[in-house]
């Protein structure tokens, strides 16, 4: 089975670090590496990281975007996945998504929705109805493949190489994840498995101000991304290769 390096940016969230370390090492599959990409933490942090023996590395460029970026530049396995700080794995997170690429070949990445824990019943709602079911659904339909969910995806070292000089990484309010899929080329297969969950916090959402900040973002992304190649045309080129290459 392939090796795989596990990525995971965060800020000053070392008690949710801690519980996401902990999934990791239980993994049926374990990680050959775990990076953690430290963007400017002042709270426990480092101690986490040494105490669950992973590799921690600073970011000196703020921002999601720049620190994922920064973790997929220095990991050395043949598979990438991402998790977020919140994120939680289940115990066959890593074999199936092992698994998942094997099959689909070197040009390939791998994603699935959350189930989200904590907050209260209407955060819960808004995550899994709203965010989660709109994300998938709206931003699908505006690439013409699934988008790559932040908490929850991988992909092939092969893919990273051909958009790593292309994602926005200077850019701090901008959403690595939606950068990463629009830069997604044609000839990539995106899988999006439903059952491929992972446990997320549902805090995002608990307030007005907290959704309100997470769309803003979603706003200056595809703002960035519209600038860089208008979305028609880039529909226009993955379906043009899709008819040279998939008849």
């Amino acid at each position: 089975m392939s090796t795989i390096s596990v990525v995971i940016p965060t800020r000053n969230d070392a008690r949710l670090l801690a519980v996401c370390l902990e999934a990791l090492a239980r993994q049926s599959h374990r990680a050959d590496e775990v990076i953690v990409v430290d963007n400017g933490s002042t709270d426990a942090t480092a101690e986490v990281c040494a105490a669950a023996g992973v590799r921690r590395i600073a970011a000196e460029v703020p921002g999601i975007a720049a620190a994922t970026a920064l973790g997929f530049d220095e990991a050395r396995c043949a598979i990438i996945a991402r998790l977020d700080t919140d994120s939680v794995p289940p115990v066959d997170w890593l074999e199936r998504v092992a698994a998942i690429l094997e099959r689909a070949g070197p040009l390939s990445a791998v994603t699935g929705p959350g189930d989200f824990y904590g907050g209260n019943r209407f955060a819960r709602w808004v995550g899994r109805s709203v965010y989660i079911a709109g994300y998938f659904w709206a931003v699908g339909l505006l690439l013409g493949h699934p988008p790559l969910f932040g908490s929850n995806f991988a992909l092939r070292t092969e893919v990273w190489e051909r958009i790593r000089g292309a994602v926005h990484r200077g850019v701090p309010p901008v959403h690595d994840d939606l950068d990463i899929s629009y830069q997604i080329p044609p000839e990539v297969a995106v899988i999006c498995d439903p059952t491929l969950r992972v446990g997320v916090s549902a805090r995002p959402f608990e307030s007005w101000h907290a959704v309100g900040r997470r769309l803003a973002m979603a706003w200056t992304t595809f703002g960035v991304e519209f600038r860089s190649e208008p979305p028609l045309r880039r529909r226009r080129r993955r379906t043009q290769w899709e008819r040279r290459h998939l008849r």
